[in-house]
């Protein structure tokens, strides 16, 4: 199901989603959208989730928070194992409250599966696990590589595995792991939990640019101020205990890996870090194109975003 952004139904639950790439701003227009209009953030964040991993997710600091109540971030600890569906479901709940209390949800993020399977209403049926068959598909990544694990996910779910990327290890597995437990292909499954429509009335709004160099610089420069803050001691404390396979795919901690086990120089370490972040910025961008509702904001060439934004609103009808 595509959600309209134009026609509006009666009795959905209003949301406004503020989407698009790292290093973009969300936060702070998510931030403003609910100081104007009395909401509170749930946050769409795959990392932002665990503790302790504040730097190399760039979790909202208090004093970003504004007062603004943010929801989903700092809950879970890394060695736990956190899902698509545990995620919906959290979400769900987290929004129903803030709306019982007559607030508005504001879901802010760049976790582009964790907010369409939310909007979207996909569900995802708890008989899918199979614990000991995830953990061989982990060890088989580890000494495989990921190449081989999406060759073999396309031979059954081509749809899927064209999707993915062979770093997103989790995913990979997760298909793979849905499909020799239930029979049925991950595409399969999201095409059936499809068929309930989704319960929410949402104003989506996505920000991008149109220099598209702009936002590189922008996460270059995020990076430097990440390392000024002590990334690199994150970093070596994430690596001290075993974390789960969901934190474990944390853009800002492998890529400095390499430095700490003496593989490689920090310039070095730091480079393909900037490099893997606009890697996934890219991807990102590409994910939440396909979603048809979301307004697009260029903030290279918007003076205000605020004002754009209450201009999108105003247009949906909110």
């Amino acid at each position: 199901m595509i959600l309209s952004r134009v026609k509006k139904m009666e009795g959905k639950k209003r949301i406004i989603a503020v989407v698009g790439p790292t290093a973009s701003g969300k936060t702070a227009l998510a931030v403003k959208i609910a100081k104007k209009y009395d909401g509170e953030v749930v946050s769409a964040d795959s990392m932002q989730i665990y503790k302790g991993m504040d730097i190399a997710s760039a979790k909202p600091t208090e004093e970003e928070q504004e007062g603004v109540p943010h929801h989903l971030i700092d809950f879970l600890e890394p060695t736990e194992e956190f899902s698509v569906s545990d995620y919906v479901k959290l979400a769900s709940a987290t929004i129903d409250k803030i709306i019982l209390k007559g607030k508005l949800p504001i879901l802010c993020g760049g976790s582009g599966l964790y907010i369409r399977s939310l909007l979207n209403n996909i569900s995802f049926s708890d008989e899918q696990r199979n614990d000991e068959l995830r953990a061989e598909l982990n060890e088989r990544y580890i000494n495989e590589g990921g190449e081989v694990l999406l060759k073999e996910l396309a031979e059954f779910d081509p749809e899927c595995a064209a999707r993915l990327s062979p770093t997103n290890s989790k995913r990979i597995i997760r298909a793979i792991e849905i499909y020799h437990t239930t029979g049925v292909t991950m595409t399969e499954q999201i095409a059936r939990s499809r068929l309930v429509p989704s319960p929410y009335d949402v104003t989506a709004i996505g920000l991008t640019f149109a220099d598209r160099a702009k936002l590189y610089e922008r996460i270059n420069q995020r990076v430097d101020r990440m390392m000024d803050k002590g990334l690199l001691d994150e970093a070596e404390r994430f690596y001290s205990d075993k974390k789960s396979l969901t934190a474990s795919a944390a853009i800002g901690y492998k890529e400095l890996k390499p430095y700490l086990e003496g593989r490689m120089s920090l310039e070095a370490a730091v480079e393909k870090l900037k490099m893997e972040t606009r890697r996934y910025a890219k991807r990102q961008l590409t994910w939440f194109r396909r979603d048809e509702y979301i307004n697009w904001i260029e903030i290279d060439n918007t003076p205000d975003l605020m004002e754009e934004a209450e201009r999108i609103i105003r247009m949906e009808g909110k």
